[in-house]
């Protein structure tokens, strides 16, 4: 960490000290939950004001890599999870996402159960409005860390076997709906990533504070012969997330 900021340069010196953070948050050097050194040690280091420190700290906070803990320091986040969101031909599950990110996937089962279909949902999957979806609800979490409150929306007659499949664990939907089906989501129709505020009961699983702003991603699958499957409608941390379009 004893590297001199260049003064002068291009580059502001909050921007060096930032990207020099970063990067050893990146490559381990801190680790996920760590305390990183504070605003006097890191200026003493780094050779700036704390004043520069501190708006570097503020920064990384603002992205997502750092949190403040009142009276207690600055800690690190853990990494967030990489995933692509349009998907033409190329759908990424969550549990694939976490293994492209050296990351482990885990799922609970949060709840199963039947709905009548909204007139959206039923538009999209061929069905008249008010017939019955089964509505799987999970927790999914990247390397013991929720990351993501997962609602999936499947017509009942096909799909009623997920009510005896293990959902939690390890387990991949996707992996599980093509073992019974022959059918995968190779596609996606509508995708679209809006903020919402989480409401108690989705805070409380995430682990964040409620009002809390989350990515809410709704998002169509389609099969690969470009056939409705599923609906997805997921509550995302943000400070743990990055989307890939």
């Amino acid at each position: 960490m004893n590297e001199k900021m260049t003064k002068g340069a291009a580059v502001p010196l909050y921007q060096q000290v930032m990207d020099n953070i970063r990067g050893e948050i990146e490559a381990g050097i801190y680790a996920p939950g760590s305390q990183i050194p504070t605003e006097l040690e890191l200026a003493e280091a780094y050779q700036v004001g704390r004043v520069t420190v501190r708006r570097a700290i503020e920064e990384l906070v603002y992205e997502g890599y750092l949190t403040k803990q009142q009276g207690r320091g600055t800690f690190v986040n853990a990494p967030k999870l990489v995933r692509k969101v349009r998907q033409e031909a190329d759908v990424q599950s969550f549990s694939e996402a976490c293994r492209v990110n050296g990351m482990r996937p885990t799922s609970r089962l949060v709840s199963r159960h039947v709905v009548p279909a909204s007139k959206e949902m039923a538009a999209f999957l061929g069905l008249e409005e008010g017939a019955d979806l089964l509505a799987v609800v999970r927790l999914r979490m990247a390397d013991g860390v929720p990351v993501m409150f997962e609602n999936n929306y499947f017509p009942y007659e096909e799909f009623k076997f997920l009510e005896q499949e293990n959902l939690g664990g390890s387990s991949s939907i996707f992996e599980v709906v093509r073992a019974h089906t022959g059918r995968y989501p190779e596609n996606s129709g509508d995708c679209t990533v809006e903020i919402a505020r989480a409401d108690q009961e989705t805070a409380s699983y995430l682990a964040v504070p409620a009002g809390e702003p989350l990515f809410f991603m709704k998002v169509d699958f389609l099969d690969g012969a470009g056939k409705p499957l599923f609906i997805g409608r997921q509550y995302i941390v943000g400070s743990r997330f990055i989307f890939s379009i």
